[in-house]
C-alpha cells in the first residue's frame, strides 16, 4: 500500500482547494461544489492528491495535522507569503513569537506555515512537510513507516519520515500537546492506497498489529475502510486502483 491523499475537511471545497491549488500550483483533478481535488507531482518523486471535502462544522483551532509549505531564503518567503495574502490567506497569531517561520490561516481559517529555508527541505517541493501530532513518536513512527513504505529521514523534529525516492514533503511526528478526544475528528487526514494485488485483509491485520484500530461513524456502507493510528489520527484504507499511478 501507499500513501495517495491529504484530505482537508472545508465548508467550501471549491474555494479552498482553489486557494491551495494556486499557493501550491497543482494541477485540477476534480471540480464540484462538495468534493475539490488537486494534485502535487514532485520530479523524481511522489505524487499526492489533496482532497477537500465538504463538512458543515468550522474548523478546530489546533489541528492535528496541518500543511507547511516551503518558503526558502527570507526574500523568497516574503514572496510566498505575500502571494498567499493575495489569494485569500491572512496573519495568525498563535502565540509563536520570534521564529523564523510564518504563521497564517487560509480562507478557512485552518493554521498553516510558510517555512524558513532548511535543508531538509531542498528536497521537499512546494509542500515542505505535513506535521501530525503523535502520542508516542517511536511507536507513530514504525505505524506510518510500515504502512506507507515512506522511510526515516532528518528532521527537526523528533521523528520524521519520506518517500523512499528521497524527495517530496516529510512526514513529520510530532509530540502532541494534548491527547486526542475520543469524538473529536481531525480537520485533515491522510489515505492510504492498497496497491494491485495487495491483500486487504493482511493489509488490515497489519495496521491492527501496528497499534491502528478499525472505527465505525455511522456514516453508512463506504468503498473504503476507516481506521485510527495509534494516536487516535484518522486514516482510511481506500481499495487498490484499476492501475497503479
Amino acid at each position: 500500500m501507499y500513501l495517495e491523499n491529504v484530505v482537508v475537511d472545508a465548508q467550501d471545497p471549491q474555494r479552498l482547494g482553489r486557494f491551495w491549488e494556486a499557493l501550491l500550483r497543482t494541477t485540477t483533478l476534480t471540480d464540484d461544489s462538495s468534493n475539490y481535488e488537486t494534485r502535487l507531482v514532485v520530479p523524481d518523486g511522489p505524487t499526492l492528491d489533496l482532497c477537500f471535502e465538504l463538512v458543515s462544522e468550522p474548523p478546530p483551532t489546533s489541528p492535528r495535522l496541518h500543511l507547511e509549505v516551503y518558503g526558502g531564503a527570507p526574500e523568497e518567503q516574503a514572496r510566498v507569503v505575500e502571494r498567499a495574502l493575495t489569494l485569500g490567506a491572512s496573519h495568525l497569531d498563535i502565540g509563536q513569537r520570534d521564529v523564523p517561520w510564518v504563521v497564517l490561516a487560509d480562507p478557512e481559517g485552518n493554521p498553516f506555515c510558510v517555512m524558513e529555508d532548511r535543508a531538509e527541505y531542498a528536497v521537499s517541493g512546494p509542500l515542505s512537510s505535513l506535521p501530525l501530532d503523535s502520542a508516542d513518536v517511536d511507536r507513530d513512527l514504525a505505524f506510518w513507516s510500515e504502512l506507507s513504505g515512506w522511510e526515516p529521514t532528518d528532521s527537526a523534529m523528533p521523528g520524521a519520515l519520506r518517500h523512499p525516492s528521497g524527495r517530496g514533503p516529510l512526514l513529520e511526528l510530532c509530540p502532541e500537546p494534548r491527547p486526542k478526544g475520543a469524538d473529536a475528528k481531525n480537520r485533515a487526514h491522510l489515505d492510504l492506497r492498497l496497491e494491485s494485488g495487495d491483500d486487504e485483509d493482511d493489509a488490515v491485520t497489519r495496521i491492527l498489529d501496528l497499534g491502528g484500530h478499525e472505527y465505525d461513524p455511522g456514516w453508512g456502507e463506504l468503498p473504503w475502510r476507516l481506521f485510527k493510528d495509534p494516536s487516535g489520527n484518522e486514516v482510511c484504507l481506500l481499495p487498490a486502483p484499476a492501475t497503479r499511478r
